[in-house]
């Protein structure tokens, strides 16, 4: 493992500065690559947003934000920490805002050393992304000296449309290769070994192709509903929410074939090779292969359409179940069963690779399982057949690895961990615009029926894994899902 590099020279002005993301995962993140080296006396952040703070109030904010969400802190480190944030309140859309920007930025790049290296971070609306990086541009914050990169939070887009306009906008500011658009799903430690996982181990590697596995499952399930959000959600929903781009970031890794290398460009190029074979579905094969559901609700929680800022007759989907096909790679043509919703019964990401039977001299065979679980364990479980003790009749074994608690803990926050990738310039673990215009593609086909359909999503219990018809996706009447909740 490459050891980290230290004193990293960059100045960070984070748009949104005074909103929840920054306070509970962008500070923290910094602060823990100041405690570990990667950012040492040659960095400076610039908080804006349309609060009128002063940089003292803002420095406070940031310490709170550190006590609040990092384990084990000293103060002394969180004060000389804070010391490096100054603070500006800026309105997006005002070009004389952007000048002002300008001055401050140029003054902190002398005073700390930053060398002229510029990360723009947009964590705020994303409809203010495309105004954001032309102003960058054109009121000359883009520089010629060090590097200038921009860092933007999903969603990129509504729909393949905005999508494109959006890329357009900041592509007239930035090229693509200083874009880095973040899924916080691919700074996971146990998503970031699937490569590994496949590609180093015999074991796995022999069987990771159409002819040994039959299925391959993935699961996002969250167990709390919409909360403060429902404004959001009944803009989003489950489908553009999860699936555009958490699931197909995994399915891809899954699905692709093996790099020329292990280069940013050569992983992006075999991600986006399979991603371009998926089988787009018409309207009869979305309603075969696609399931929306909403939660209803039980005796002491509420249905979704009584959550705050949603409408009382809202159609949006709270949970979607279906099926992909990839129709290049080595798993061509093997189901890609996907699931994620709100309220069910326990929080979890994993991937479950199902094998196929090698014979059947045994009735009682059962499928072998590689398990991948996500969260909330970062933890590895092989699913076996073997000989009962003291019986010829077969069972179930397990083959389990899991991390040690002291392992857990050196893990990096999946922020902490993008955060370093940007700063260095890997750009492996961040979205491509090729891979956002394939799944939006994708997606806009399964909207479009539903919003043509005049069908109700279907109706589920709090805490259970979703309606049950969406048994219907499965292709063999004995497939079923593996994680049960």
């Amino acid at each position: 493992m490459k050891a980290m590099k230290k004193n990293l020279p960059v100045l960070f002005v984070i748009f949104g500065g005074s909103g929840d993301l920054a306070h509970r995962k962008l500070y923290p993140a910094l602060f823990n690559l100041f405690r570990k080296g990667a950012l040492q006396d040659n960095f400076a952040v610039v908080g804006t947003a349309r609060r009128p703070w002063s940089d003292d109030y803002f420095q406070e904010t940031v310490q709170q934000a550190i006590i609040e969400n990092v384990k084990d802190v000293e103060d002394k480190l969180v004060t000389e920490f804070s010391q490096h944030f100054f603070y500006q309140s800026h309105d997006v859309t005002d070009e004389s805002h952007y000048i002002e920007l300008n001055n401050k930025i140029s003054q902190l790049e002398t005073q700390f050393n930053t060398q002229g290296n510029r990360t723009f971070y947009l964590a705020m609306s994303p409809q203010f992304f495309g105004t954001i990086s032309q102003h960058l541009r054109a009121q000359k914050l883009v520089t010629d000296t060090g590097y200038n990169r921009l860092v933007v939070e999903k969603p990129f887009g509504h729909d393949l449309e905005s999508a494109k306009v959006l890329n357009q906008q900041i592509g007239d500011s930035f090229d693509e290769k200083d874009v880095y658009r973040i899924d916080h799903y691919l700074g996971k430690q146990m998503i970031q070994n699937i490569m590994y996982l496949r590609l180093t181990n015999p074991l796995f590697d022999s069987v990771w192709d159409s002819n040994h596995i039959k299925n391959v499952q993935i699961t996002l399930a969250e167990s709390l509903g919409v909360e403060n959000r429902g404004g959001y959600y009944e803009t989003a929903g489950a489908l553009r929410d999860m699936v555009q781009n958490h699931i197909f970031q995994i399915a891809s890794q899954v699905a692709m074939k093996k790099p020329k290398s292990l280069t940013s460009a050569d992983i992006h190029q075999a991600k986006q090779d399979v991603l371009n074979s998926i089988q787009m579905y018409d309207s009869d094969e979305v309603n075969r292969f696609f399931v929306r559901g909403q939660y209803d609700g039980n005796h002491s929680e509420n249905s979704y359409r009584k959550e705050e800022q949603v409408s009382p007759d809202s159609t949006v989907e709270t949970f979607v179940s279906g099926k992909l096909l990839f129709k290049e790679g080595p798993l061509k043509n093997v189901p890609f069963y996907i699931r994620t919703g709100k309220k069910l019964a326990q929080k979890t990401t994993r991937v479950d690779l199902v094998l196929k039977s090698s014979h059947d001299l045994f009735e009682e065979n059962q499928d072998n399982v590689i398990s991948i679980e996500i969260d909330p364990e970062n933890k590895l479980t092989v699913t076996l057949n073997g000989k009962q003790l003291s019986q010829t009749d077969l069972s179930s074994l397990q083959m389990k690895f899991a991390y040690t608690q002291d392992e857990v803990a050196q893990i990096p926050d999946a922020y902490e961990k993008l955060f370093y990738d940007f700063l260095i310039g890997d750009r492996t673990n961040f979205v491509h615009w090729h891979e956002v215009k394939t799944t939006w593609d994708f997606i806009d086909r399964i909207e479009k029926t539903w919003q043509e359909d005049s069908r109700q999503p279907f109706a589920y219990q709090n805490g259970s894994m979703g309606p049950k018809e969406v048994s219907q996706i499965f292709e063999g009447t004995k497939d079923s899902w593996i994680f049960k909740g």
